[in-house]
């Protein structure tokens, strides 16, 4: 005679949440606006539903493509050495190795500067104003969702300013430097950045895309 193992009991998938850092697993309890959850084993935040979080995600996502743009083309630094001087933009810094071996290391300095944080706007732009304006979701919404989320480590536009301001320190006493507009766009887009991340909650995102509010 065989032995019997009783089957597991089934577990509603939509009652459960699992942290995205440890794999920890909890029973969904969707907190009160201005609270939050957060995973007792590494303190990642499950959830954080703020008021209004999304109209500022859409006003902050509007602002970082003003300024994305602003920062590509304007002035960067404007150098005086030995009486030359020359005004730059990260574009012509992008496109300074356009031609030759070098050519991969210009697109992916492009990419990874000016064209991913520009792609993730677009993104989150995209996923998030039908849910705001209590419409259907865009068709494609959560794949795009996902795409931005996968994109945002690549996303290296305050990396390249702080980059920038650390180097600028080594080459002060070669030339007179002075920060353009551009520089300034940056560091704005920091702020915004860090802003973004701030009222994004993943969760309430993923959850109105899955259980859209009926017109």
């Amino acid at each position: 005679m065989k032995d019997t193992v009783d089957p597991a009991p089934s577990v509603n998938l939509e009652e459960i949440i699992v942290c995205p850092q440890c794999d920890a697993v909890y029973h969904l309890k969707v907190p009160k606006v201005g609270e939050k959850a957060v995973c007792e084993r590494c303190h990642t935040v499950l959830i954080e539903p703020r008021k209004k979080a999304g109209l500022k995600i859409i006003a902050i996502a509007i602002a970082t493509f003003v300024l994305i743009l602003g920062a590509t083309f304007f002035p960067f630094l404007d150098i005086d050495a030995a009486g030359n001087k020359n005004s730059v933009s990260v574009m012509d810094a992008a496109l300074a190795f356009s031609s030759g071996p070098l050519l991969l290391l210009s697109l992916a300095t492009a990419a990874l500067i000016m064209l991913v944080p520009l792609a993730r706007v677009m993104l989150t732009l995209y996923v998030l104003v039908p849910v705001v304006l209590d419409l259907p979701p865009a068709r494609h919404a959560m794949q795009a969702f996902r795409l931005s989320q996968a994109l945002q480590p690549w996303s290296m536009a305050e990396i390249f300013a702080l980059g920038c301001a650390v180097a600028l320190v080594k080459i002060a006493d070669l030339a007179t430097v002075g920060f353009g507009p551009a520089f300034w766009m940056f560091c704005g887009l920091v702020v915004l950045i860090v802003a973004q991340d701030k009222f994004m909650c993943k969760w309430s995102v993923w959850n109105s895309l899955e259980n859209p509010k009926k017109s």
